[in-house]
């Protein structure tokens, strides 16, 4: 009988491999379908609030009306971070890039809370609560500052969409921009085993605190072909500048090779089901607002599927949730630079909803490596090398 040890399966980017359950969100590719705890996207970007989903997320049931009303009032207070983040907010160069002023501030909040190290279970949800309730609001403080404005005290009277944009702006926002960001802070909230939930899993798998896991998923959401993709999808609309020169600007890029962002996902191999629900959005919105950004995104969305369709139609490629969730937060005053901080404050709600669940029934996540250099070398003494 043989004693060797059979060598491990390869999978480059562990595409396909699953490492874990999980109760929160499922994600179809080939469907192209995604279910929160049960339930269709589509349903509860129509009809929930995002208060709502991130209890749901948390408990995995809808709350009821008290429920939803006893939450809330857990969320207000704690939006309100210490004084020492805010005064490290008011020390950035206002040029920072804004994740990495969140990535700091999120560390930081760690410092300032006697609960941060604890594990009681009462004291970990919290600090999620703080996480959530607090990350709009150094967002917000950091766009003042930047725009060499005081921050805006949180309004204990506005829900959390309408309470951000009230933070950034200093004043009390028109519906249309509370809906368009109350329904994409819904849509991206949560999405399996992606590459930020995956790493704040991986940090807190060590047992580390929900601090520094949360720290991991905004750094990791950081990256381009992450969270930083929506911004992206905006500055190519803009330098397209207009729908007239879209279907052209596309060609020529297809002609030259690259990549058109916004086109194409790692998951789903038909639409995006939150691209569907957030193309109407767009629509409604930039009709409200007179954005020109719609139908320039359209015209590349439908020149770019068309051609695939007819050319490479084995490589699937249509938009996914980045390409028009960046004329839906343009329409509703974001700045462009601010769209992956908002990416990062939606999914903080299933990044705190997975830690908790890995918490729940830990094991250390420790993938192995296939070593592909060399292993017959001899040790020779500086002098002879």
């Amino acid at each position: 009988m043989s004693n060797a040890v059979e060598a491990p399966t390869k999978a480059v980017g562990l595409e396909g491999i699953v490492v874990a359950d999980t109760r929160k969100s499922k994600v179809d590719g080939i469907a192209g379908s995604l279910i929160y705890c049960g339930y269709a996207i589509e349903d509860l970007a129509r009809n929930a609030s995002f208060e709502e989903v991130a209890y749901l997320l948390w408990h995995e049931e809808l709350p009821t009306a008290a429920q939803l009303a006893a939450f809330q009032a857990e969320l207000i207070p704690a939006r309100g971070v210490s004084a020492a983040v805010m005064d490290m907010i008011a020390a950035m160069p206002i040029d920072a890039v804004p994740m990495a002023v969140l990535r700091t501030g999120v560390s930081l909040m760690a410092c300032c809370d006697a609960e941060a190290e604890s594990e009681d279970p009462a004291a970990r949800r919290r600090v999620a609560t703080r996480l959530l309730a607090g990350i709009p609001t150094l967002i917000a403080a950091f766009e003042r500052h930047r725009r060499g404005l005081a921050p805006v005290a949180p309004r204990d009277d506005l829900g959390h969409a309408a309470n951000f944009l009230y933070m950034m702006n200093g004043e009390l926002p028109g519906p249309a921009a509370v809906r368009a960001i109350d329904a994409y802070l819904v849509l991206l909230a949560d999405h399996g085993f992606n590459a930020s939930t995956f790493s704040a899993r991986v940090t807190a798998a060590t047992l580390s605190d929900l601090y520094s896991a949360i720290t991991s998923a905004v750094g990791t959401l950081k990256g381009r072909l992450h969270g930083g993709a929506n911004q992206k999808v905006m500055e190519m609309l803009e330098a397209i500048g207009s729908r007239e020169a879209a279907a052209a600007w596309v060609m020529d890029a297809i002609d030259r090779g690259e990549r058109i962002m916004g086109i194409g996902h790692r998951v789903y191999k038909t639409l995006d089901p939150r691209a569907k629900i957030l193309r109407e959005m767009s629509r409604g919105i930039s009709e409200e607002t007179g954005s020109k950004y719609h139908g320039i995104g359209t015209m590349v969305a439908d020149t770019a599927v068309d051609w695939f369709e007819a050319n490479r139609p084995e490589l699937k490629l249509y938009p996914n949730v980045d390409f028009y969730s960046a004329g839906v937060l343009h329409a509703a005053g974001v700045p462009t630079d601010q769209f992956t901080p908002l990416f990062a404050m939606s999914r903080v709600a299933g990044w705190t909803a997975h830690v908790l669940e890995q918490y729940e029934s830990n094991r250390l996540i420790r993938p192995r490596a296939q070593y592909v250099g060399p292993t017959d070398r001899v040790w020779q003494p500086i002098e002879a090398r």
